[in-house]
């Protein structure tokens, strides 16, 4: 008997640890079914944002093909793995942390899936996305290391 989360949260941003991220999420909802949403958060770069307002639509039509295709990809493997499960993708936008733990709770999601891979000094200088999620979330959190996740 797995765990009984019936909506997973999988917070991905395109990099490497996205796969892993992805993989955990089909991992938790082999059993129950329910449905997978694929989050990523639109934060507008800091040089746009002290200048006056500028088209920035081509970075929302890059993330929705991007997005677009990230779900279909996670369709194909729950399907391939037999699991009875709906993939669906979400853009945000907005500090990403903020943006997804508020629309975790408004979602009723269960568990929110996350990487963990930055090093020490990006933390102390940036700020850590899973580390305010962890603290801030709604609902059980569950931080992936990249390098470690099995295949799903």
């Amino acid at each position: 008997m797995g765990p009984g989360f019936t909506h997973i949260a999988c917070c991905v941003e395109g990099s490497p640890a996205q796969e892993a991220v992805i993989a955990a999420g089909i991992r938790m909802l082999a059993e129950t079914g329910g449905t997978l949403s694929l989050v990523h958060a639109i934060t507008q770069p800091i040089a746009m944002m002290a200048t006056p307002a500028p088209d920035i639509t081509g970075i929302f039509d890059a993330a929705e093909t991007w997005m677009g295709d990230a779900v279909n990809d996670a369709q194909r493997a729950i399907t391939a793995a037999g699991i009875s499960a709906t993939v669906d993708g979400v853009l945000l936008e907005g500090h990403p942390g903020i943006s997804i733990t508020d629309w975790a709770k408004k979602s009723h999601v269960d568990l929110i899936i996350a990487a963990s891979h930055r090093g020490h000094f990006d933390r102390a200088l940036l700020g850590s996305f899973a580390t305010y999620v962890a603290y801030h979330a709604p609902c059980d959190v569950h931080l992936v290391r990249p390098g470690t996740a099995p295949p799903a």
